[in-house]
Order: C-alpha cells, then structure tokens, then sequence
C-alpha cells in the first residue's frame, strides 16, 4: 500500500483515537477555550515508516502547531492492527493544584481501545 491507501485505510480508526484523545483532554475539565489544540486526523502530517521488525511500512501521523515548529503530539499504526497515540496538553491541572497535565494517551486496537491522561506532580 502507498500512503494514500494507507490514510484511507486507518481512517475510521484514526477519526476513532482522535476523538477518544479529545474526550480524554476534556474529562479534565479544561474550560472550552482553555486547550487550543486538539487532535484531527485530517491536520496530521502523514509518513509511512518501515518496521525494523516485520519489514512492513506503519503509517505514522504528526500533528504539529501553527507554525509547524512544535509538535504536539504523533499517532502510530503499527502493521500487526494495534496503535499508540499521544497528544500534549502542557497545563496545570485544572481542578488538582498539586497535578500538571502533560498530555493524553491512548493505545489498542479496533476493538480495545485504552486512554489516559499523563499527570505529573508539581
């Protein structure tokens, strides 16, 4: 498969995983204007990248700021059907003085799909 058929391919999954990043981002309680970005499958940067493993290409997708200097976070299909995904928050948390957000993760596959925030203590 070239690129194309690749994005068209993970496309339901990915609109899926992107979603799930967003409600994650959102369990936390940020006000609505608090997180400027979120993840959408259609303003990731697309790359396919071999296996070293399998010697199959996984398609690898990169979501970065406006100015295209900062990524914010990547999303992976691995050949075997499962994903990790993770996407930066960069916040204190909002209602845990002692907790900052780093970002969100999920991981699976079409049929077990697993999410969480990244806390760290401050």
């Amino acid at each position: 498969m070239d690129l194309s058929e690749h994005i068209t391919f993970n496309r339901p999954l990915a609109e899926t995983v992107c979603q799930r990043l967003t409600d994650e981002i959102g369990k936390l309680g940020f006000a609505a204007d608090e997180v400027k970005y979120y993840p959408v499958f259609d303003d990731a940067s697309f790359v396919l990248i071999k296996d070293p493993y399998t010697g199959d290409h996984n398609l690898s997708c990169y979501w970065y700021d406006q100015s295209k200097s900062q990524r914010l976070g990547r999303l992976q299909f691995n050949s075997d059907g499962t994903f990790y995904a993770e996407f930066d928050v960069v916040k204190p948390h909002p209602s845990k003085a002692k907790w900052f957000v780093e970002g969100v993760t999920a991981w699976g596959n079409t049929d077990n799909i697993k999410a969480e925030a990244k806390l760290l203590p401050q």
